[in-house]
Order: structure tokens, then C-alpha cells, then sequence
């Protein structure tokens, strides 16, 4: 496993793996990895036969107020944790190298980033949108991987994928949880041990929406109004949003009648977590 710094050096150690008539898999990843990352890396390993890491705090997709500066970075942790899970290279850019003096174009859509997050961080996606396609450009991987905890961040890309009919397969992977079931994010690193307690109000009330669906209640606005009562119950807690939409189109309904995600954003603190569920994937536990 190596570290590779650019574009160039990137691209002809692909080109190399091509030659010899090799798969490629490709994780994009912000670095700080944990177990969540690890699934995909390894999910990568097994079904491709070299897989590229992207390990890259993305600045485009910070607001001015966001957490660029004081996001969590750890090379030699990463490093690790790629080489552990069968990855064979890590790219670890500067942002110099992936956004050139006057930089100036930018990949963005309508409609599936105008809910959930893109309401309260409206510049996050189109930074999304122009890092991975510049990803895909420079690795050209068969297959990339990402988590469904960032469901609408996966669907923007599925669409985009489609849109720009850029060949690659885009393949979602389940949330990875602690043991008390918070899913794994590499701000969980930014709570505090009373606000990591706390924290655990999301899951319990993400659960507290399965209840209602899978006794067979199909009206959104009961299932959204029993989460946020959950959460609230919760002193230090401060919702940003529960909602459920559309799988596809990331678009607010009134009743599930289709396949549906049921996403939150909540404040611990300072601390913005985000996490979902689908009720495609209730009905398959359940069966």
C-alpha cells in the first residue's frame, strides 16, 4: 500500500493496473477513517482487484462557518486502517493539486439538493458534485463506493452519474454502527463524553419511526412529529430537520407509498450529526 500526492502520479499507476488488465474499485473518503470507511474499502477489496482510497478534506464543500479547518486528520491512522482492509493506494492530495490558481468550474444540479442538507448547507453539494467527478476523471475506477449514511449525498451522485452518463457503478453500503447503535462518523470525535451519551437520542428516535412503519403507518407527518418528539426529550439536542422522502427524487411525500428514506440532521452540541434509514431496508428485516 502507497500514498500517492497527484494527479499525475495517480494516473499512471492506473494506467499501469489497466494495462495488466485489472479492476479498479475507488472510496472517496474525507479521511479521519473508522469502521464505516473500513466496510467500503474492504467491500472494494473483494470485488475489485486494486482499490484507490481518496483521503482529501474537500474545501468547496465547507461554508465559510463550517468545520474545514478543525476537521479531523490523521494520515498515518489512514494509512493503516486502507492497508488492514485490502486497499492498495491512498490519494492524499493538497488542495493546490486538486483546485489549481483560478479554478473556476464547478459541477451542480437542481432539484435532489434543494432538501435535507442542501436547505441549511446550500453550497455543500455542488463541492460534492466537483470533487467526485473530478475523482472519477483522474482515477476512471468500474466501481465507487459510498455510504448510505450520506443517503442524499449518494443519491446526487447516482443521478449525476446518470446525468453526465459517466461509466461507472456507483454501489451504496450499510450504515456501520457502535455497539449502542450511533452510527459512525468521523465528527463523533467532536462530542464530548456527556454529548456522546446524548447523542444516542437519534438512533433510539430513528427506531421509534421503524415502530410506527412497520405496525403500518404510512402518514408522514405522525412518523416525522413522533421522531422529533423523541428527539426533543433530549436537553442538549437541536434539530436541524426529520424528514422523509422520496428515495429517488429526495422530494418531501405526504404518505409512504413507495420506497422512502427517513433522514435527520441533529445538533449535539455543537456537533451536526446526521443519520437515516430507508423503509425498503425495514421490509427486508422484517421478511
Amino acid at each position: 500500500m502507497k500514498i500517492i500526492r497527484t494527479i499525475d502520479e495517480l494516473r499512471k499507476q492506473v494506467k499501469q493496473w489497466r494495462r495488466e488488465g485489472l479492476s479498479v474499485g475507488l472510496v472517496p473518503t474525507m479521511g479521519y477513517l473508522h469502521e464505516g470507511h473500513a466496510s467500503l474499502i474492504y467491500r472494494s477489496y473483494k470485488e475489485n482487484d486494486r482499490t484507490v482510497v481518496s483521503d482529501f478534506v474537500n474545501p468547496t464543500q465547507f461554508a465559510p462557518n463550517e468545520d474545514f479547518e478543525s476537521y479531523p486528520r490523521d494520515i498515518e491512522h489512514d494509512a493503516q486502517v486502507v492497508g488492514d482492509n485490502g486497499g492498495d493506494v491512498i490519494f492524499n492530495p493538497e488542495p493546490d493539486e486538486m483546485y489549481t490558481d483560478g479554478f473556476c468550474s464547478f459541477v451542480d444540479m437542481t432539484g435532489l439538493t434543494e432538501e435535507l442538507c442542501g436547505l441549511s448547507r446550500p453550497t455543500h453539494f455542488r463541492g460534492v458534485c466537483t470533487v467526485v467527478t473530478k475523482l472519477f476523471n483522474i482515477v476512471q475506477p468500474d466501481r465507487a463506493y459510498f455510504g448510505k449514511k450520506d443517503a442524499q449525498q449518494l443519491a446526487v451522485i447516482k443521478r449525476f452519474v446518470k446525468d453526465l452518463n459517466i461509466d461507472v457503478e456507483v454501489i451504496g453500503c450499510p450504515i456501520v454502527r457502535e455497539a449502542d447503535g450511533l452510527a459512525r462518523s468521523s465528527r463523533n470525535t467532536y462530542l464530548s463524553k456527556e454529548e456522546r451519551q446524548s447523542a444516542l437520542i437519534i438512533p433510539e428516535a430513528l427506531e421509534t419511526g421503524k415502530i410506527l412503519i412497520q405496525s403500518g403507518e404510512t402518514d408522514t407527518h405522525k412518523i416525522v412529529r413522533a421522531i422529533a418528539d423523541r428527539i426533543e426529550t433530549e436537553p442538549v439536542a437541536k434539530i436541524d430537520y426529520v424528514k422523509i422522502v422520496d428515495a429517488e427524487t429526495m422530494q418531501q411525500i405526504e404518505k409512504i407509498d413507495r420506497p422512502a428514506l427517513c433522514a435527520v440532521a441533529v445538533y449535539i452540541g455543537k456537533t451536526r450529526l446526521i443519520d437515516n434509514f430507508f423503509t425498503e431496508d425495514i421490509k427486508e428485516n422484517a421478511e
